[in-house]
């Protein structure tokens, strides 16, 4: 099941607004498929799996990291159907679906054509696989993450403004990386009129895959951006990113929009420069802990990536 977690996240930001889920079929201690979902979201993990396996699918055992959809669309048939059709043996299930069409239902489906099932693997863990769809099924907004490139001293910017480059090139190519992997971007009025950020990714072969860009204002945007009023005003979008500046990042934490924090931090002192954060309406210091835990530290070459995600995130 770990192995078709770490399968699923290939299909982020891709498969959305379907989840991003992946499938392993196992025959006598042997992976003979893979799949996982598509961009657009079709087809799904378990119909590209199934294809590849061809007949050698009867007996085997599937591991899904999303209880297998039961309902019928134009896009194509249900998953627990056409893995009923192919005769597999045992079905291996991480977490159970909350869409109402399916939420119990691909189970019970299974197991009334005879299918062992064995539910709820490591459905942690493939929750936060699939954390942008599970938040914005579950709690109807966008997974969001706030990205900070500071100085040791907590600066994004001289006094003056001037902020190219903070932090190294190993950093900047993690953050464009980070960029392909959200559908949404977003930055506040300030960085936009200081900066003219472009917020494409600059990889080679993920160019593509440059998110779209929201401008965080209550006036409106320029040809290209769509306009945020509100850290609440984000539609259609799974997973957001949120680059600058210390408004638009206060804005989200005070509103207690983010969900995962990246903090890039270079080992230089800026001194008298500008807060990496402004406001975030913090009544009591107390309140500040127990909120975040770390879930990855790295060096990308001089500058130090620590990833905090929220401790309710999942």
């Amino acid at each position: 099941m770990a192995a078709a977690i770490a399968l699923s996240r290939r299909g982020r930001p891709g498969s959305a607004p379907n989840p991003n889920v992946g499938c392993l079929i196992v025959r006598e201690g042997r992976m003979i498929a893979r799949g996982w979902t598509q961009s657009g979201g079709r087809p799904h993990a378990e119909a590209a799996a199934l294809a590849m396996a061809g007949d050698a699918a009867r007996g085997a055992t599937a591991y899904v990291t999303l209880e297998p959809c039961a309902h019928v669309s134009a896009r194509g048939p249900a998953c627990s159907d056409l893995l009923i059709e192919a005769g597999v043996a045992r079905v291996v299930i991480a977490a159970q679906d909350p869409d109402p069409r399916t939420d119990g239902a691909g189970i019970a489906r299974l197991q009334d054509a005879g299918i062992e099932v064995v539910f709820n693997v490591l459905a942690a863990e493939a929750r936060a696989a699939m954390a942008p769809w599970w938040t914005r099924r579950t709690d109807g907004r966008p997974f969001t993450t706030l990205k900070l490139a500071t100085s040791l001293d907590g600066r994004i910017a001289r006094a003056d403004g001037s902020s190219r480059w903070i932090t190294g090139d190993r950093a900047r190519a993690h953050g464009h990386l980070e960029r392909a992997q959200h559908q949404a971007i977003l930055v506040g009025r300030g960085t936009y009129e200081a900066d003219a950020p472009a917020l494409d990714v600059r990889l080679a072969g993920l160019e593509s895959r440059s998110p779209r860009k929201y401008l965080l204002t209550r006036g409106a945007a320029p040809d290209g951006w769509t306009a945020a009023a509100s850290p609440d005003d984000i539609a259609d979008v799974d997973s957001l990113l949120v680059e600058g500046g210390a408004g638009a990042a206060a804005a989200f934490l005070a509103a207690d929009r983010v969900d995962r924090l990246l903090l890039y931090r270079a080992p230089i002192l800026i001194g008298d420069g500008r807060a990496a954060l402004g406001d975030i309406g913090l009544a009591d210091l107390a309140d500040a802990h127990g909120r975040w835990r770390l879930a990855d530290s790295r060096l990308l070459g001089s500058d130090r990536l620590d990833v905090y995600e929220r401790t309710s995130t999942v």
